[in-house]
């Protein structure tokens, strides 16, 4: 037994996998929402809504995540301007106070009162599961204020011994209405850019690997002769990104029934960011050869979790070291703003994964200048 690898193998590959697999689960395991940016957008010029805007602040407090608070909030002057941070991605949510808030309010203890509205606002396309944490959060926030205005006008009514009538007695029992909107909602394509990304960095990883063992045992001549054929592997790279980005767009229209607003605009993202991944990768196997492939395969499992969530609800050390660098993050950045924001296809995802294929392509060709092991023999 101790003659044949194969059967301790075995042991050695089950504990070193199953470390691995529960590694890729820490940022899910210990996410604390920290730090979301989320606006006040104060529209009244009121002393009640200044009261408002200040009570909450001081109970936000209460829902830190350690020493960060989960909230950041940020005041504005117009639903305009919110638009505009939401539509830059700078907002996760907002609560909007209208003009008539302080009137309203002060109506409450006449006999003729009108509850003063807030109207709550989620930008979904953001990220949709932190959408849902706001949108909870904003309406047990209201829900709370709610409480504590109805309490201290009954308090009021009862110091003053004033009846109440019918009208007020129902207001009372939630002086402050509000209303959700949904902005750069995601309807059915909230799963788009994770259903577009496995299969997209599969099947670059499987392209590349391809492209390099298409010249793994190739022997070359000449310098010329190694770096056309490596321009021909990027010349390859090139068009299988567009055969991958089109045919991906396609199955994913009838078979997960996605419906897009530019077929064109979405395929032709998805071919840049396959072209940038293959030649990233293929870069990597020309220097340092198939073992690198592990790497790529690791930070697909270590990467998909971090990409799913917002970067405020991740460990400090996964938010600041880790996710900056995943080099997928563009593509789910890339569709986001495409699929949810009526962002044209060259964005700043897009740029940033045209550099990554032309650094990657440089490198890939620097290779051709290195003397294999048999040229070295040879000489």
């Amino acid at each position: 037994m101790k003659k044949n690898k194969f059967l301790m193998i075995p042991f050695v590959a089950v504990l070193v996998l199953l470390f691995i697999f529960v590694s890729t689960q820490i940022p899910g395991a210990h996410q604390s929402v920290k730090n979301l940016p989320i606006a006040f957008v104060i529209e009244d010029n009121g002393e009640m809504s200044n009261s408002f805007v200040k009570t909450v602040q001081e109970n936000s407090k209460a829902m830190q995540a350690g020493d960060e608070p989960m909230i950041k909030w940020i005041i504005l002057n117009s639903q305009q301007e919110m638009k505009k941070e939401m539509a830059n991605q700078n907002l996760y949510g907002a609560i909007v106070i209208p003009a008539d808030f302080t009137e309203k309010y002060l109506s409450l203890q006449t006999t003729t009162p009108s509850s003063p509205e807030l109207q709550v606002t989620i930008n979904q396309g953001k990220n949709s599961t932190v959408a849902t944490v706001v949108s909870q959060t904003l309406s047990s926030i209201v829900t709370q204020m709610n409480h504590v205005i109805s309490n201290q006008l009954l308090s009021t009514m009862e110091q003053n011994k004033v009846p109440l009538t019918v009208e007020q007695a129902r207001i009372y029992a939630a002086p402050i209405k509000s209303t959700t909107t949904m902005l750069h909602e995601t309807g059915t394509l909230g799963n788009a850019p994770l259903s577009l990304f496995q299969p997209l960095w599969i099947a670059s990883i499987a392209s590349a690997v391809m492209l390099w063992l298409a010249g793994k045992n190739r022997v070359f001549t000449t310098l010329a002769e190694k770096l056309k054929f490596k321009l021909v592997q990027i010349l390859v790279a090139i068009a299988l990104g567009f055969v991958a980005g089109f045919s991906l767009t396609w199955y994913t229209t009838f078979i997960l029934d996605y419906e897009y607003t530019s077929f064109v605009t979405i395929a032709i993202f998805l071919a840049i960011a396959c072209i940038s991944f293959i030649l990233l990768i293929s870069a990597f196997l020309s220097w340092i050869g198939i073992a690198s492939i592990t790497v790529f395969v690791l930070l697909m499992f270590f990467g998909l979790p971090l990409l799913q969530l917002a970067p405020e609800m991740l460990p400090d050390f996964y938010r600041d070291w880790i996710y900056p660098w995943l080099p997928m993050r563009f593509l789910f950045d890339g569709v986001r703003e495409i699929l949810f924001y009526n962002g044209a296809m060259w964005n700043g995802a897009a740029i940033v994964l045209f550099w990554i294929a032309v650094v990657s392509s440089f490198i890939h060709l620097a290779k051709a200048l290195v003397p294999t092991k048999q040229e070295v023999s040879e000489i």
